[in-house]
């Protein structure tokens, strides 16, 4: 029998088992299938937009903006403004906005109507260069970490024209869409796209430093491509919408284990339901409109985890596509009656959810610069730039860390397929005994070759066996021709973590190139110059690499006596962001200046804070609102069954003996509890009491996570004890098996 608190609960369960499949909508009057040419970026102003209408002088003019970083005469931006405004027009949009991406870790627009009117004041439409080019939003309603008050709020967004326009659909019309980088009055950033687009810069002018002193002068640029694979948690929105700590903080800040999780390993790569495929073809079909190259789905190893993946991109708009994705799979879910989780951490014993960063090199004629190539000038090259790689990599782990460095992660890493917070790089058997030889002085520039394996199965093809392994516990891994870089969390902004690893390989490209000029200038021939340099380089970054398990407890002694940073929690890690070598690296790369850094510490440690103080706040409020009651309820209905068979003459049986252990446990179960909360509470306060943010963020990983954990345990102990008729909160094995 459901009792009063526990209804709700039980009707939404009612609820998911109503649920059906919702169809695609038909594409332009056609019903599916349509092949997916057809709409793939239909809804970004793209090549052939551009071509058709924009002038030949002004569309090669912009292409050279797009391709090779040339700036846009604002000349020509009339021209463009006004053909922009037409294809809008002509696709229903009726507003325009910039999009960018401020420090909150969403993006953010301001939407302005093309209207317009003439001097007899009839209506018309238009967009100027102007309003293409820049935007004024309010700089002081966004965190800046102390660089804007609200007495300073003005800053500006401006026009990114490498990130393709857009328009997005809305329930009663459409808007187009500017990608925009987000600086203030003075000109400091205050977003995360322009540092990500300066460290390209950097790293393009470095890597293209070291290209030309290997024989190679008509690169004109260097890319960072990037390929993001995207993991989520999918619930019934029924469901969630009764789990206040999922809406208020993104994770379940309680709840016993589901007695079927993840232990039987049948949901990874198995069968997508029909509901949840459904969902994934409405949103990849709304993101094929916009122009990302959606490629891959599946399910991951959790209940109810899936992965998304697109091909991969220049760094900067695979960042700006991932954002889109966030988002369109977030609407699109809506539509099916679910819900979207990106929280690392969002359920207690099974994987949590990463943004796994495929990260490489490609110069402006699309040459990969981390494959090994054919030729030895190409043998080389990859050398240099693999060398280049561990250098930064070691050097700066401990910013590396701190890029993914939040409070989400800290409930991720180090367990079921996510990286320890521990940085190490992984290269495979073939690699990593071509680097020793080298480092041996057994001078060899020939990188292993993919081996064939024989399958003995004579109706089955040959299958190359690659020059590495994967390893699923490594934080950096090569993954052949790209490093895939796992800590990433999978609700971060991936522009942060690539800004910081294009800053940290653009220093070690400029050292090595450094040190190659110098013994080229002193008359070594190219190749022994080439392996001298990737030798010391390869000697001074051994203690970053690390081909074994991750997860052994032996590796954090190994990494200790390596000298490797161990930041085990996120203000440990963002401490980095205070130290002179993070200054000296991003000011000198240009990527940031001293007073960006500072805040940037600032704005990352704040929402630490806040984001946990928030979580205390939830789990007070349902420990005491929600299982407190139905706890209180449970002792009286045992109480009274108890009275009931005294009453009958049952008072000297054992059946009433164990219902009085259960009763004396249930009344310790609510004791734990409310001291519990009574604890939590005063560490909260505790917490305000800190005068240094470092201080308070130092207090709230020490004491009051500890704190948070002490309460979920006294929660979890007596959800296993109270009646399920009486329990008022989705259980994880409604969350994590219904669907």
């Amino acid at each position: 029998m459901q009792h009063t608190s526990a209804q709700a609960r039980f009707q939404a369960l009612a609820e998911t088992r109503t649920r059906t499949c919702r169809t695609l909508e038909a594409l332009d009057g056609r019903r599916p299938p349509f092949h997916l040419s057809d709409c793939f970026g239909i809804n970004t102003f793209n090549g052939a937009a551009m071509r058709q209408k924009l002038s030949s002088e002004t569309f090669q003019a912009l292409q050279r903006t797009i391709r090779r970083g040339e700036k846009l005469k604002r000349s020509i931006a009339g021209e463009v403004a006004h053909a922009m405004k037409e294809w809008a027009l002509e696709k229903g949009a009726s507003s325009f906005c910039h999009w960018f991406q401020p420090q909150n870790g969403l993006t953010a627009e301001k939407h302005d109507s093309f209207l317009s009117f003439e001097r007899d004041g009839s209506p018309i439409e238009r967009f100027s260069a102007g309003q293409l080019i820049q935007s004024e939003p309010d700089a002081s309603s966004f965190p800046s970490g102390g660089m804007r008050s609200t007495f300073e709020a003005r800053g500006y967004t401006a026009w990114d024209p490498s990130s393709p326009v857009f328009i997005m659909d809305g329930p009663n019309g459409k808007t187009l869409c500017i990608p925009s980088i987000f600086i203030s009055y003075h000109g400091q950033a205050l977003d995360k796209k322009t540092p990500l687009l300066r460290s390209m810069e950097y790293l393009s002018q470095q890597a293209r430093g070291l290209i030309s002193l290997l024989g190679k002068k008509d690169v004109e640029r260097v890319i960072p491509t990037l390929g993001v694979e995207q993991e989520y948690f999918l619930v019934d929105s029924a469901l969630y919408q009764l789990r206040p700590d999922l809406y208020t903080c993104g994770r379940t800040l309680l709840g016993a284990p589901s007695t079927k999780g993840q232990q039987l390993e049948d949901h990874y790569f198995g069968s997508i339901k029909p509901r949840v495929l459904a969902f994934i073809q409405e949103a990849e079909f709304e993101l094929y409109k916009l122009g990302v190259p959606i490629k891959t789905r599946h399910n991951e190893v959790a209940p109810h985890q899936f992965e998304a993946a697109p091909m991969f991109e220049e760094a900067n708009i695979a960042s700006d596509h991932n954002q889109l994705l966030m988002e369109i799979f977030k609407n699109v879910a809506e539509r099916h009656k679910l819900t979207l989780l990106l929280h690392e951490k969002p359920f207690a014993g099974v994987n949590g959810s990463g943004k796994h960063c495929n990260w490489s090199l490609m110069d402006d004629e699309g040459n990969n610069l981390l494959a090994p190539g054919e030729s030895p000038a190409e043998h080389l090259q990859f050398l240099c730039f693999l060398a280049a790689v561990l250098q930064g990599v070691h050097r700066r782990a401990g910013l590396l860390r701190a890029s993914v460095a939040t409070s989400g992660n800290d409930h991720r890493l180090g367990a079921n397929e996510a990286p320890p917070a521990i940085l190490s790089v992984f290269l495979g058997e073939e690699l990593s005994r071509l680097l020793d030889l080298i480092a041996a002085g057994e001078a060899s520039s020939e990188p292993g070759r993919e081996r064939i394996l024989r399958l003995g199965l004579a109706k089955l093809p040959d299958v190359e066996w690659d020059t590495t392994d994967r390893n699923r516990t490594s934080p950096f891994a090569f993954t052949g021709s790209k490093f895939e870089f796992r800590a990433v969390p999978s609700s971060a902004v991936v522009a942060t973590p690539v800004t910081y690893l294009n800053a940290a390989v653009g220093e070690a490209l400029a050292e090595l190139s450094a040190q190659l000029r110098n013994r080229l200038d002193a008359g070594s021939p190219l190749e022994q110059a080439v392996l001298e340099v990737v030798r010391e380089a390869i000697l001074a970054s051994r203690p970053i690499r690390f081909d074994g398990n991750n997860y052994d407890p032996g590796w954090v002694a190994e990494a200790a006596r390596r000298s490797l940073p161990n930041l085990a929690n996120a203000p440990a890690a963002l401490e980095e962001l205070r130290t002179p070598g993070a200054r000296e690296l991003f000011v000198r790369a240009g990527v940031y200046s001293e007073e960006e850094l500072l805040a940037r510490y600032h704005v990352k440690v704040e929402r630490y804070v806040k984001e946990l103080l928030l979580e205390a706040a939830c789990l007070r409020e349902l420990a005491t609102t929600a299982v407190l009651p139905a706890a209180l309820a449970g002792q009286q209905l045992l109480g009274e069954a108890i009275v009931a068979a005294r009453t009958a003459g049952l008072s000297g049986s054992a059946g009433i003996e164990r219902q009085q252990v259960v009763l004396q446990r249930l009344a310790d179960g609510i004791g734990e509890l409310l001291a519990a909360a009574a604890e939590l509470s005063r560490l909260e306060q505790q917490t305000g009491e800190q005068e240094r943010l470092a201080d308070r963020a130092t207090f709230v990983a020490q004491r009051l996570v500890p704190a948070l954990g002490h309460l979920r345990t006294a929660a979890d102990e007596l959800e296993l004890q109270v009646p399920d008729c009486l329990w008022p909160l989705p259980k994880y094995r409604e969350l994590l098996l219904l669907l």
